[in-house]
């Protein structure tokens, strides 16, 4: 048997027991310690810990370890039933769903058997305390992982709620490298059945690569498709995705934007939503007919079966005042039913809703554990801008600079080498005073096409301290300090600004960056290296350096050249 065929089997055998033997999803009862958890009647107890619990000081020692085998592979799909080439993981997409217990220690093997690609994988949203390494960001925390090489990424689960993980090479997560987390915890409203995690993505019928050409001209390329949870009909083919509701029962359901250029107006005809958790923050719930959700968020929420019966559309529409077209807009359905027989279309009709590409009102989102927010030892401001190269490529820029990291020397490894220099085009803000507070004021002006861009901020939760379209921030501007939403993912909207707040409590090489998959690979983030003088202690030089020579083995064999920023 060759070592690929190998991997492949040892992949599928061990990812299966893990997650049915020792990953056992105990979603039902958490029974250690002082307060049991349930999910329809203490959901917001757990153990020796609960919902009031700050996660950013006190997590769960479980002593438990997750360990899962993932395999990056080269393969052909037909989600929508259009067959084309996919990338996979352990030969799926979405790939299979890490699943812990809040407080545990998660280890996930990766080995790449792609035929023709670096790779690595990011732990969306994960905080990485004191694991910078280990983030997963190619010219930023390691070099790609090169074909027929293998790394091992470990960490704690120190929040609780679900995210995804993705390729942070190229663009190779819209590809189909990417899958859920689900990390069980407390909640902050009871519920009875958990429906897991539902992906919403947008679907191109070529790849990435193809397309690639097209949208660094400037050109978003058009998505053929939408799918829910990796499916949807397209022409004759396809299927729908389905799922069966309880009359009478509530029904959680943990969403993921996963898309590479689309956000999604989300509903579910003749019901509404209950929303518990923005990003991995539980929240005050309250209710609403239709979720706005940008590229990279999450909402968590729970869904009462309090029709009686019948079939239901189940809805994730562009928001066409900043996503791609799409060949499909007004059909990317599923289906609700409350019997599974079923074989009927629905005939409902779907919510009204406005198109605005706005975040869910700050108003609203309001976390569970009260966090104030104090005054700035850093403030950086940065204005979004654009330009064209003179190959004619299509950049976004932050206070003018396009970012470019370099695949073979990622700036983890750069801060163990020089602990002082970082080239202008690495766009790195050093952060080294310790437990302090910083705003970043991110300013979307007419400069910069008046389009909005979702915010991803790697090893953090931030604080949305203002967030406004079509307005200009000044130093008048009131900024909400008393427990603002926190979340990783924010909406800097068009023509406007976003103000956000976070402390420097987790040294590492961050990164900063909108998660439109075309914008981050035109250089639309920075680096924030925090707290440089203790990252050495943090790491493991001679694992990153292997990986480093692999890779670099592997492009000078093959002559790779980096196209894009490097992220």
């Amino acid at each position: 048997m060759r070592p690929t065929m190998f991997w492949s089997a040892l992949t599928t055998l061990v990812a299966t027991t893990l997650v049915s033997a020792s990953s056992v999803h105990r979603r039902h009862c958490h029974n250690i310690g002082k307060c049991d958890f349930h999910p329809s009647k203490s959901p917001k107890c757990w153990g020796d810990h609960s919902l009031s619990t700050n996660w950013y000081d006190e997590i769960p020692d479980t002593g438990v370890t997750r360990e899962y085998w993932f395999e990056i592979q080269n393969g052909t799909a037909a989600v929508d039933g259009v067959e084309r080439i996919v990338l996979t993981v352990n030969g799926s997409v979405p790939g299979p769903t890490i699943i812990a217990d809040w407080g545990d220690t998660v280890i996930v093997h990766v080995h790449n058997a792609l035929e023709n690609n670096g790779t690595s994988i990011h732990w969306h949203g994960l905080r990485q305390n004191g694991t910078t390494q280990h983030d997963g960001v190619a010219s930023v925390t390691q070099c790609p992982i090169a074909p027929k090489d293998s790394i091992t990424y470990t960490f704690r689960a120190e929040q609780y709620g679900h995210s995804w993980y993705h390729s942070h090479f190229a663009l190779q997560a819209w590809n189909g490298v990417f899958g859920g987390i689900l990390i069980n915890g407390p909640c902050s409203a009871p519920y009875d059945e958990d429906k897991g995690i539902l992906f919403l993505n947008d679907w191109f019928h070529n790849t990435t690569d193809a397309l690639w050409s097209t949208a660094s001209a400037g050109a978003p390329p058009v998505a053929q498709n939408g799918l829910i949870n990796g499916t949807n009909i397209y022409g004759d083919g396809g299927k729908r995705f389905e799922t069966a509701f309880t009359a009478g029962k509530r029904h959680r359901i943990r969403l993921v934007n996963g898309a590479i250029d689309t956000h999604f107006k989300f509903m579910i005809d003749n019901h509404k939503m209950k929303v518990i958790a923005a990003d991995l923050v539980p929240i005050q719930p309250y209710v609403t007919d239709v979720l706005s959700i940008g590229i990279g968020q999450r909402y968590d929420i729970i869904v009462e079966a309090d029709q009686g019966g019948g079939d239901f559309w189940l809805r994730a529409y562009p928001d066409m005042a900043c996503s791609a077209e799409n060949e499909m807009v007004n059909d990317i359905r599923g289906i609700v039913r409350y019997d599974a027989s079923s074989q009927q279309n629905p005939t409902t009709t779907a919510y009204a809703y406005t198109e605005d590409c706005l975040d869910e009102p700050m108003s609203k989102l309001v976390p569970y554990v009260s966090l104030d927010v104090e005054h700035p030892a850093t403030k950086k401001d940065f204005d979004l801008g654009f330009a064209v190269n003179t190959h004619g490529m299509f950049k976004w820029t932050l206070d003018g600079t396009d970012l470019l990291s370099d695949w073979g020397v990622p700036t983890l490894q750069q801060s163990l080498i020089d602990l002082s220099v970082f080239k202008t085009s690495s766009n790195v803000v050093e952060l080294n005073e310790k437990e302090a507070w910083v705003y970043f004021v991110i300013e979307n002006g007419l400069a910069a096409l008046g389009l909005t861009h979702p915010i991803h901020l790697h090893g953090h939760d931030f604080f949305v301290l203002a967030q406004e379209a079509n307005a200009n921030y000044t130093s008048a501007t009131p900024l909400q300090l008393k427990n603002p939403p926190r979340r990783d993912v924010a909406m800097l909207p068009a023509n406007g600004f976003l103000v956000i707040g976070f402390v420097t409590d987790n040294p590492g090489v961050w990164l900063m960056h909108c998660h439109i998959g075309w914008h981050a690979s035109q250089g639309f983030g920075l680096q924030v290296v925090e707290r440089e003088a203790e990252i050495p202690n943090l790491c493991d030089t001679s694992s990153l350096d292997s990986t480093c020579a692999k890779w670099q083995r592997y492009v000078a064999a093959k002559g790779i050249l980096q196209e894009d920023s490097g992220i």
